[in-house]
C-alpha cells in the first residue's frame, strides 16, 4: 500500500527548494476525499483532486496544479 501523505511530505521538500514554489508550506493528503491541499505562505490554498491516482499520477497532478 502506498503512503500518499509520506509522498506528499517528500515532494514538499523538493518543491520548496524551487524558485517558483518557495512559498509552499504544506501538502496535506485527505484520504476520505482523495484530495491534496496545498498550503502557501499568507494563507492561500489550492485543492487538487487525486481520486483514483497512482502515486506517480498524484505527483504529476500536484505539480500540474501548482507548478504553473
Amino acid at each position: 500500500m502506498e503512503n500518499k501523505q509520506l509522498i506528499c511530505d517528500r515532494l514538499l521538500e523538493c518543491l520548496y527548494l524551487t524558485r517558483q514554489l518557495y512559498d509552499l508550506i504544506d501538502l496535506d493528503y485527505i484520504e476520505e476525499k482523495e484530495l491534496v491541499v496545498a498550503h502557501f505562505v499568507g494563507g492561500g490554498k489550492k485543492e487538487i483532486n487525486v481520486a483514483m491516482d497512482s502515486s506517480i499520477a498524484m505527483i504529476r497532478d500536484i505539480i500540474r496544479a501548482i507548478g504553473g
